[in-house]
């Protein structure tokens, strides 16, 4: 077995989300490799979701120590950070008065992850390697056994693959659980010109609209598109037996029903979609959950603490990780100690945007949802002031 104060000289990063990417070019930059193995055929396999807004301390921290500031300049959509809050008649409760004003720019997903991969050796992911099973080799090490293939050994195992993590059952016993919120997801393509008053509703940035115990928030993403979600709390397998996926018409019409009691200027979102719609239960990690340190093997971003996704700190907190995971590697002669000293730090940094996160979907479309919402945007904007 290598000495322990050598620099592991293989680690492997199950994932190439912004996490596991965003960890493989700061490794990178340090001198010290790392293979990313993603189960996705290829960068184009499948659309990568929506956008997302990163923060200063945490998003906007890990694309700064990458050296990719300029890069994503030119993906990022500063005019896009608007919120406006509207009740089931259409009615505005809430609006920012200048979308481009905050400190949290929006980015496409599928940009920031081009974004990152084209900041990597072109050898650096390897496609198509579904993650099967881990085996420990004699020494401490470890193999990855694919659906094709063994990879290995290696000194260490990062999982960043995700909620449902191949990684994380050799470290917790932890599963996600169902927060009792189910997204129906649709999308609206070149709003602009299409659907120019659904365009003006949306405005620049996020939408939301409560009432009836539901809620629709809708986000505009790059190249005119608009993202939405359908909101509801309901059992696990509601969506399933409600909507018929197949029949994306029929959907459309579900959907329309659920909200009859909306005004049509909202409802009109729907009757515009295109046909694309998905159903997304929201699972969640416990608030505080950790793991015993085990040698060669850590966790970072939701395969560490899945969180609801109100509040935006999912990729956040991701790339937060990467950032201090590397930085740990780098600093540490002692690379044991190093992954040891980043997990008991990252149990205690991610506590307050779980509980935040978590509060938030439990009191999700309550009775007071809507003076909730309307209390945490104004309290945003004060912030921000």
């Amino acid at each position: 077995m290598p000495p322990a104060s050598l620099t592991p000289s293989r680690i492997a990063i199950v994932g190439a989300g912004p996490g596991g990417l965003t960890l493989a070019r700061l490794l990178h930059l340090s001198g010290i490799h790392a293979t990313v193995f993603e189960r996705e055929a290829s960068p184009l396999a499948r659309p990568q979701g929506g956008t997302l807004d990163l923060h200063e301390d945490s998003g906007l921290l890990a694309v700064q120590r990458a050296a990719l500031a300029s890069e994503f300049q030119r993906i990022a959509r500063y005019d896009d950070q608007g919120s406006r809050l509207l009740d089931k008649a259409a009615r505005v409760l809430f609006e920012e008065p200048d979308a481009g004003a905050g400190n949290r720019p929006e980015v496409d997903r599928t940009a920031l992850r081009e974004m990152l991969l084209a900041s990597l050796p072109a050898e650096c992911v390897q496609w198509g390697h579904a993650l099967r099973d881990l085996r420990l080799q004699e020494g401490g090490r470890w193999n990855l056994l694919f659906e094709n293939g063994e990879a290995g050994p290696f000194d260490l195992v990062v999982g960043a693959d995700g909620a449902w993590s191949r990684v994380r059952p050799l470290l917790s016993p932890y599963k996600p659980q169902y927060s009792g919120l189910t997204f129906i997801e649709f999308g609206i393509d070149d709003v602009d010109r299409s659907h120019p008053a659904l365009a003006q509703l949306v405005g620049r940035g996020k939408l939301e609209v409560q009432g009836d115990g539901k809620e629709i928030i809708v986000q505009r993403n790059g190249n005119a598109h608009i993202r939405g979600y359908a909101i509801f709390r309901v059992p696990a397998d509601w969506a399933a037996q409600r909507f018929d996926f197949a029949s994306p018409a029929s959907v459309r019409s579900a959907l329309l029903a659920e909200f009859a009691g909306y005004a049509d200027a909202v409802t009109d979102l729907f009757r515009a979609s295109n046909d694309n719609f998905v159903s997304r239960p929201i699972h969640a990690l416990p608030v505080g959950h950790c793991w015993t340190h085990r040698r060669g093997l850590t966790l970072l971003g939701d395969a560490a603490h899945v969180m609801s996704p109100f509040g935006g700190e999912g990729v956040n907190a991701a790339m937060r990780d990467a950032v201090e995971l590397a930085a740990q590697l780098g600093a540490q002669g002692d690379w044991a100690a190093a992954v040891g000293t980043y997990e008991m730090q990252m149990f205690e940094r991610v506590v307050d945007a779980a509980e935040g996160s978590a509060e938030a979907a439990a009191v999700q479309m309550s009775h007071i949802g809507e003076a909730l919402a309307l209390a945490h945007l104004s309290e945003h904007r004060a912030v921000a002031a």
